[in-house]
């Protein structure tokens, strides 16, 4: 490795082109020079000057030599420009992309080591003798070789990315029918869960209603059987505490099954069962009673 850390190839592009910066820079250096031996020969050809005369001199002096720089700079610049196209082109035709840092122009440290390596450049050019080396160009990255096989290799990259898009694409398009075809059944069972809903509160309402219906018959035969038969008072008085207390608890299992059943028929439910069985045994009792009262009645 070089002075700058290049590899022998690069150090040599580094060189010619240091060499080209050099050869301009002379060019340029001689031409002010050329305008300052210009005004001494045009404009300095009397003893004495007044102030207006030595001002106007130096402002005339002052114009050339600003435009010689001025122009030397841009066209410094311009060839820099061309310089990095040259190699940006290259680099893209391998499909790379090149990142500077503009900070690192302005690193002191750095701007020396290449006035170092450019004086060792001078004296080493000026021990070697001259040959007649032809300037090798670009090599052109569009022929065979390795070029040709990293095109090849980069069509066929993209062909797989065209199919995977291709592929991508056709997997969004199954995902959004699937969570369409998600979002109807999810609908569809919101609907059959609301109408399970309204059947088991209209039945739940009617059974309540029975019930109801059922106590307030008991109600009316007690006391009709309580002004027949004093006798039987307490005992009917029971019965019909027991009525209410089954059903509270009947309201009670109709209040947890609605908290609990709701993804289940009501007619499986435990609550309904029992509902019926209790209904069964007091439709029994009062039976019962009714036959017992009738064995107490007196005949007329």
């Amino acid at each position: 490795m070089a002075e700058l850390g290049l590899n022998e190839h690069h150090q040599n592009e580094v060189i010619n082109y240091m060499r080209f910066a050099r050869s301009k820079r002379g060019l340029r250096l001689k031409t002010v020079d050329s305008c300052f031996q210009d005004l001494k020969e045009s404009r300095l050809v009397e003893d004495t000057f007044t102030i207006d005369e030595v001002s106007e001199v130096l402002n005339g002096l002052q114009a050339v030599v600003h435009s010689e720089v001025e122009s030397e700079l841009i066209n410094t610049a311009y060839t820099n420009v061309l310089l990095l196209r040259q190699l940006f082109a290259q680099a893209e035709k391998w499909y790379l992309k090149l990142q500077t840092d503009i900070s690192e122009l302005e690193n002191r440290e750095l701007l020396e080591q290449v006035a170092e390596f450019e004086k060792a450049e001078i004296t080493s050019s000026n021990k070697k003798p001259i040959l007649d080396v032809t300037k090798p160009k670009l090599a052109p990255l569009n022929e065979g070789g390795t070029a040709e096989l990293l095109n090849k290799e980069i069509l066929r990259l993209q062909e797989e990315n065209e199919k995977l898009k291709s592929r991508l694409k056709t997997i969004e398009i199954q995902a959004t029918n699937a969570l369409d075809e998600k979002s109807k059944l999810e609908k569809a069972l919101q609907d059959l869960q609301l109408d399970q809903g309204n059947q088991k509160d209209f039945i739940k309402a009617q059974d309540l209603s029975n019930l109801e219906n059922t106590v307030a018959a008991l109600k009316s035969e007690f006391q009709k059987t309580l002004n027949d038969k004093t006798e039987n008072q307490k005992s009917l008085e029971e019965n019909l505490a027991t009525a209410k207390h089954d059903l509270l608890r009947v309201q009670e299992q109709l209040h947890m099954a609605e908290k609990q059943e709701l993804e289940k028929k009501f007619q499986q439910t435990a609550a309904y069962r029992n509902m019926k069985e209790i209904l069964t045994k007091k439709n029994d009792q009062i039976k019962d009673l009714r036959k017992r009262l009738a064995q107490y009645e007196p005949e007329d």
